[in-house]
C-alpha cells in the first residue's frame, strides 16, 4: 500500500492532522480553562454556589477535576469515549445553568454571554470528537 493510499485513508477516518490537531486544541483548551479554576477555588464555589449548584464545595472541584482529565484525553486521545463524554456531558449541563445570560444583571450579562457562546463552540468540537470516538 503506498503512502498517498494509507494518508487517504487516514484522513478519511478522521486521523488526519486537522482531526489530530484539532483534538489537541480542544483538549489543551478545555484542561487549561479547567484548571484555571483551581487557581482561585473559593471563587468557583462561590460562583457555583450562586447558581444553585447542590453541594458546590464537592461539585466545583470534581467538575473541574473532570474537566482537566477528560480535556488531557481529549488531547492525548486515551479512553476516548469517556473523555470526550465527560466533556460532553459538563459542558452540556453547565453551559445553560451557569452561564444563563438571559437572567443575569445587566453588569453580568455581556460576560455570561461570552462564557455561553464560548461553552456552545467547546460543546460542539466535544460532540465531533465523541462521534469520533465511538466509529470503531
Amino acid at each position: 500500500m503506498s503512502d498517498e493510499s494509507t494518508e487517504t485513508t487516514d484522513e478519511a477516518v478522521g486521523r488526519g492532522a486537522p482531526s489530530r490537531l484539532g483534538r489537541v486544541l480542544l483538549g489543551v483548551g478545555l484542561a487549561a480553562q479547567a484548571s484555571e479554576d483551581f487557581r482561585d477555588m473559593e471563587d468557583t464555589i462561590e460562583y457555583a454556589e450562586s447558581a444553585g449548584v447542590p453541594m458546590p464545595d464537592v461539585a466545583a472541584p470534581f467538575a473541574s477535576g473532570m474537566m482537566v482529565v477528560a480535556g488531557l484525553g481529549i488531547a492525548l486521545w486515551r479512553l476516548p469515549k469517556i473523555a470526550t463524554g465527560a466533556a460532553v456531558a459538563f459542558l452540556t449541563v453547565v453551559t445553560g445553568t451557569m452561564h444563563d445570560f438571559w437572567n443575569a444583571d445587566e453588569d453580568d450579562k455581556s460576560g455570561e454571554r461570552l462564557a455561553f457562546f464560548g461553552n456552545l463552540a467547546m460543546l460542539g468540537g466535544a460532540l465531533v470528537f465523541l462521534r469520533e470516538a465511538y466509529k470503531k
